[in-house]
């Protein structure tokens, strides 16, 4: 006898609940914030909305499916089954911060919030998840496969991330690492352009290497950025409009990415020319080490980190894996 499907409602601590947790009580938090021009009624007018949108929410759920709530926080602890049907309550942020712990399971989007969310991932009300639940688990359901990318360091750590992967220091201070450009199964790399200003350097300037192991350039930056279609409405955007938009952005369901070297610096040691560029599938984005430590972690989950030391590598791509969205 097969399982009934498990409906697994991941949602995550509100400002109110935040504020009780430091404060103790409604009281305390309301002259903390009334003595900063704050009032906390509005607050807690949110968390009530939360609140009230999630009972909505459970109570859609089939009388004979399984169920499970999950907090934020606990996603990294939480194991999610094949049979799962993730319903994510919250905001777009929150769709990113469970996408990397998935595995092919359809996610719904619910907002708990409208108004103040963008609704680019959580595109439904919650009066919609009982309707969602059922075509989910049906042969009805539309959803929309939306391209993830994917870090996998040499001694087989892996994670993946739904808007885009940063590595660097976790103080975001100069990281120092080796990049180059990997073919992998897709045949040469594409195209990476120069830093402008007259700091890039050829294939035979200061910091860069074309023989064996020590391929790629010596760099000094305040880390790499690399991103999906989907993480182009955020941090990615920024990086991309910084660097005058010369590079078309990826759509949310194509199977590339952009990366961006940040605040690259020229010296007699670390060169400029590898700054930004487009990984297709089967193409990558390869870092070793050069420093104590430094980090990868997807979609600001920096708890959820990659740890590099010395030596360590770590290549970046498009990923195998992808976010099944109901739409």
């Amino acid at each position: 006898m097969s399982l009934a499907p498990r409906a697994v409602i991941v949602h995550r601590t509100t400002e109110y609940e935040e504020l009780l947790a430091r404060h103790g009580t409604h009281g305390q938090a309301e002259f903390f914030l009334t003595s900063r021009g704050r009032s906390v009624r509005e607050v807690a007018e949110r968390h009530r909305r939360t609140r009230q949108a999630l009972a909505a929410v459970s109570a859609a759920v089939p009388a004979r499916w399984r169920r499970a709530r999950v907090e934020r926080s606990d996603l990294d602890r939480f194991l999610f089954a094949p049979e799962d049907v993730v319903v994510v309550a919250g905001q777009d942020g929150l769709v990113a911060n469970t996408a990397k712990y998935l595995s092919g399971q359809p996610v719904v989007g619910i907002d708990t919030d409208p108004g103040r969310n963008t609704g680019v991932l959580v595109r439904h009300r919650p009066g919609d998840t009982g309707r969602l639940l059922r075509a989910a688990v049906g042969r009805g359901a539309t959803t929309e496969e939306l391209t993830m990318v994917e870090a996998v360091a040499d001694d087989t750590q892996r994670l993946v991330a739904l808007n885009e992967v940063y590595l660097g220091r976790p103080d975001h201070q100069t990281s120092r690492y080796r990049l180059a450009l990997d073919g992998g199964r897709g045949g040469p790399a594409g195209p990476a352009r120069a830093a402008a200003g007259g700091g890039g350097r050829s294939a035979g300037g200061a910091g860069h290497e074309s023989d064996g192991a020590m391929a790629g350039e010596a760099q000094a930056s305040s880390g790499v950025l690399v991103g999906t279609g989907t993480g182009a409405t955020g941090w990615l955007r920024s990086l991309w409009r910084e660097r005058g938009g010369g590079r078309p952005l990826p759509a949310p369901g194509e199977a590339r990415l952009l990366w961006f070297v940040r605040e690259a610096w020229p010296s007699p040691a670390t060169g400029t020319s590898l700054v930004d560029g487009d990984l297709t599938a089967g193409r990558g984005l390869r870092l070793t080490v050069e420093c104590d430590r430094l980090v990868a972690f997807g979609d600001g989950m920096e708890s959820d980190a990659l740890e590099l030391t010395w030596g360590q590598s770590v290549r970046v791509g498009v990923s195998d894996t992808s976010l099944r969205l109901l739409v």
